[in-house]
C-alpha cells in the first residue's frame, strides 16, 4: 500500500497521542472506532479492528484478563482428566 499522508504527533505524559484531523478523515477513523496496536521493533502500526475482528476479542486479551475466567475450581475440574 502506498504512502498517502505523513503527520508528526507527540507523546503525552500519559503516552497518549492525537491522531491529527487529515489523518483520520484518510482513514474513516470516527470517534469510538476501535483500533488495534501492533508494536514492531521498528514502528508501531494503528489498524481499525473490523467487525469480523471483533470477534476474535481474545486474541487481544491478555492472560491476566483470561485468568479470571480460566482460574476456577470448575475450570480445573474440567480440564482435570485431559
Amino acid at each position: 500500500m502506498p504512502l498517502v499522508e505523513i503527520r508528526s504527533v507527540t507523546i503525552s505524559e500519559k503516552g497518549q497521542i492525537a491522531i491529527p484531523k487529515q489523518i483520520r478523515e484518510l482513514g474513516g477513523f470516527k470517534e469510538g472506532t476501535k483500533l488495534a496496536v501492533l508494536a514492531y521493533k521498528d514502528r508501531v502500526e494503528l489498524r481499525p479492528i473490523t467487525q469480523m475482528e471483533e470477534r476474535m476479542d481474545a486474541l487481544f486479551a491478555t492472560e491476566k484478563v483470561l485468568a479470571k475466567d480460566w482460574n476456577s475450581k470448575e475450570e480445573d475440574k474440567a480440564w482435570k482428566n485431559l
